[in-house]
């Protein structure tokens, strides 16, 4: 299940989000919305009260004279319920 994450975002934006309790991730593309959810809750712990996803635009790459694209993710936010926070470093 892990492999379904690529990488939690990190902009300006998604860490204003991290106040209102709200994360944000590179998925698969594969996933639905209560697939994620399930996934959030099992893998970290928490409740989860909404998840909204988009598919940003691909990024084209160019080497030589070779033209292609990075590879699709879907960009998900999710929102927690009131007094749940996500821990994305475990303790040790």
């Amino acid at each position: 299940m892990i492999e379904l994450f690529k990488y939690p975002v990190l902009t300006e934006k998604s860490t204003r989000l991290i106040e209102s309790d709200q994360y944000t991730f590179d998925l698969d593309t594969k996933l639905t919305k209560t697939q994620i959810k399930v996934l959030i809750e099992t893998i970290f712990g928490v409740k989860v009260s909404s998840v909204n996803t988009h598919r940003p635009p691909r990024k084209t790459r160019r080497v030589g004279l070779q033209r292609g694209s990075k590879a699709s993710v879907k960009r998900v936010i999710i929102t927690l319920k009131a007094g749940e926070t996500l821990r994305l470093i475990p303790d040790e």
